[in-house]
């Protein structure tokens, strides 16, 4: 018997979900906007950038906690992502990705446990 594909469901980290968009700005100045306290807020939460470093837990204002694990400037980062109501952590990556005058940022989670957390975070 042939088991049925769940939208966003992975073969071994359960699910995942995925975003970009391109903008017409240089690399340079997206990483500089999403690791600026502005930006952090639009996509993390509240969070002062001395306390978002790598190795170090963080926290926000709105609870989400987790670690930072790498960081490449002006490439990628990948982070560990818990809300408070979340019994799981969940794997965060941002790249930014240059192509002449425009970058694209992409998001990318997964280890999310169920399509329901999936769901929450393609609406988030």
């Amino acid at each position: 018997m042939e088991k049925t594909k769940v939208v966003g469901q992975t073969k071994d980290v359960g699910f995942q979900i995925g975003v970009r968009k391109t903008f017409a700005v240089p690399v340079e100045t997206l990483w500089n906007f999403l690791f600026s306290e502005k930006g952090l807020s639009v996509w993390l939460g509240k969070l002062s950038v001395e306390n978002f470093e790598l190795g170090k837990p963080y926290k926000t204002e709105e609870e989400i906690e987790g670690k930072v694990n790498v960081i490449k400037p002006n490439s990628h980062i990948r982070l560990s992502w818990k809300p408070k109501h979340w019994t799981n952590a969940a794997a965060l990556q941002i790249r930014v990705i240059p192509s002449k005058e425009k970058t694209t940022i992409s998001f990318h989670q997964d280890k999310l446990l169920n399509s329901k957390q999936r769901d929450e975070m393609k609406k988030y």
